[in-house]
């Protein structure tokens, strides 16, 4: 007992220099706990936007609805991809990705997701430059497309000099331009709904969902059959990688793999509604628009919350679940009507 007195009059008699160092043990605590709660709030994956209300709104801004409320033909589908961007930007705490100090530089599940939607940002700008815009192989490119198109493929993470975001704000101040031109009826602006341009802009889609849903399903070890030359007896290939191929995600990258999904997944299921409004006479005239609304419901599944607090990578069929699988269920599902909607655009 006398011991323990002799402790506390100890510590009472000590200076208040170690109160300093409380304060800065707790101060530093209470940045770490808004840092978190920062990251989570960062963390929060954009709402699903209406893509009419969202081409209406900027038509009817800049008055180029007419009396019939329709839109010129192009409209719905470049300002989807204009919103994509933008959503992307101004979402809860901008664009992460090149982010340099906390909490945004510890994230990587919003970089990734952020990644998935500009692959598809970028693949949308490549077909309107090469497809959508043009009537045939000779004709010329869009004075606005063909600038916009590769600010979009600028490097995800620079921070400066220039920065991610500027090139893509720039990128999405030549399509405005582009959209403008649509509207007026530019003579030199267009944008041709045909079932070609649409069979090759959806098979480029169509390999994306393929990649995406292989890479989804490795979270789980397996042994596949090599089928790289299958179809072909003379096909040959650089380097021999064997008849039987061992295949696993690193479980470091699961969670990135499934969010990068989710972001590619986002952003296709507004693009294929833009479509369906944008071509619905050429999907009514294959009678494909079944299959295209069908596509959009499988897409609209992978967009459910996900309310476990960490991707799980459960094996297969074992006690816990496996959330790439689920995902990588949905979006084979996506590819292999998209396969159908792609062969009844090219044969009817």
């Amino acid at each position: 007992m006398a011991k323990f007195i002799d402790k506390i009059a100890f510590w009472r008699a000590l200076p208040d220099v170690p109160n300093v160092g409380k304060s800065a043990g707790i101060a530093v605590v209470l940045v770490v706990i808004f840092l978190f709660g920062l990251g989570v709030y960062w963390d929060t994956e954009p709402d699903q936007f209406d893509v009419v209300a969202e081409a209406k709104s900027r038509a009817e801004e800049h008055g180029y609805l007419n009396n019939s409320k329709q839109l010129v033909t192009g409209y719905t589908m470049t300002n989807t991809l204009y919103t994509l961007v933008d959503t992307m930007l101004h979402k809860n705490g901008g664009f992460i990705s090149n982010d340099v100090m906390p909490p945004g530089v510890f994230m990587d599940n919003m970089p990734s997701w952020e990644f998935g939607v500009m692959v598809q940002v970028r693949d949308l700008a490549r077909g309107l430059r090469k497809e959508f815009s043009r009537s045939q192989s000779q004709s010329t490119e869009d004075e606005n497309l063909k600038i916009a198109e590769p600010q979009y493929n600028f490097d995800t993470r620079s921070w400066a000099l220039p920065s991610s975001e500027s090139e893509y704000r720039r990128g999405n101040a030549e399509l405005l331009k582009y959209l403008n031109r649509l509207a007026n009826k530019d003579d030199n602006a267009q944008f041709y709904a045909r079932a070609d341009n649409l069979a090759d802009y959806l098979s480029d889609m169509s390999t994306r969902l393929g990649s995406l849903s292989q890479r989804l399903s490795a979270s789980v070890a397996k042994v596949r059959e090599n089928t790289d030359l299958a179809g072909d007896v003379t096909a040959r290939q650089s380097t021999d990688t064997g008849s039987v191929q061992n295949v696993q995600t690193p479980w470091t990258q699961t969670d990135n793999i499934f969010y990068e999904a989710r972001g590619a997944s986002y952003a296709m299921l507004h693009i294929l509604k833009a479509i369906e409004v944008d071509f619905v006479y050429t999907l009514e005239g294959k009678n494909a628009l079944v299959s295209l609304r069908q596509i959009i419901r499988e897409l609209e599944a992978t967009q459910e919350t996900v309310w476990s607090p960490m991707i799980l990578n459960g094996s297969g069929f074992g006690l816990l679940a496996n959330h790439s699988l689920v995902m990588a269920s949905y979006m084979s599902r996506a590819n292999a009507q998209m396969i159908d909607l792609i062969r009844l655009l090219e044969q009817g």
